[in-house]
């Protein structure tokens, strides 16, 4: 399974327009587009920073895609007001017991075989057992070395409660995979359409 990840560095007066368009109009796009697998849109209300995320049967769906999404990621843009970067990945753990209300997303470099690895053995059981806990995933791209950890969360509240236990997973993870962590961001979810099978 493979994801695209659109980042819009937009204006915060417009995430309620550009939820609108994801749910009315890109969603229901993506959905006739062959090989994709849904899509979800993180937004932080305060920044303007909105992540929406394409997934993809395989890496060749996802490149065949191209020509038909790009139209729907520059009409996105242009509703948020909005920068705009484009991130291919490579799905390599993916489980959910239910879908949240935000997500904690992590980027760190390092080797990948061994982040991923860590974070299949050693941080999912710990997360299983976090009050709120809703859903984990880890995207990486093996060209960049970069990879992109993201919880979801019952609750802001839950979220902001596990911030402590989420920094130790996230020191080591980057400790053992020789890396560092590069950013964090909290987010809500704000659509949550990707169907992703358990890859745990």
């Amino acid at each position: 399974m493979y994801a695209r990840s659109t980042t819009f560095h937009g204006r915060p007066e417009n995430i309620d327009a550009g939820i609108a368009y994801v749910k009315n109009e890109a969603g229901p796009a993506l959905d006739k587009v062959d090989g994709c697998r849904g899509l979800s849109l993180l937004v932080d209300r305060e920044s303007g920073q909105c992540i929406a995320t394409s997934s993809w049967e395989s890496e060749a769906a996802m490149g065949a895609s191209d020509e038909q999404t790009r139209p729907l990621r520059d009409r996105g843009r242009d509703i948020l007001g909005a920068s705009m970067q484009v991130d291919e990945w490579e799905i390599v753990v993916m489980h959910r017991s239910h879908h949240g209300e935000c997500c904690r997303v992590s980027w760190l470099e390092g080797d990948l075989d061994t982040m991923t690895e860590t974070f299949r053995v050693g941080i999912l059981p710990e997360l299983e057992k976090t009050p709120g806990f809703c859903s984990a995933s880890l995207l990486v791209n093996r060209a960049t070395g970069l990879g992109c950890a993201t919880t979801a969360w019952e609750s802001r509240s839950a979220m902001e409660a596990s911030r402590e236990a989420a920094n130790d997973m996230r020191n080591r993870a980057a400790s053992e995979s020789g890396g560092q962590i590069i950013d964090v961001h909290e987010f809500d979810l704000a659509y949550a359409h990707l169907h992703v099978p358990e890859m745990a």
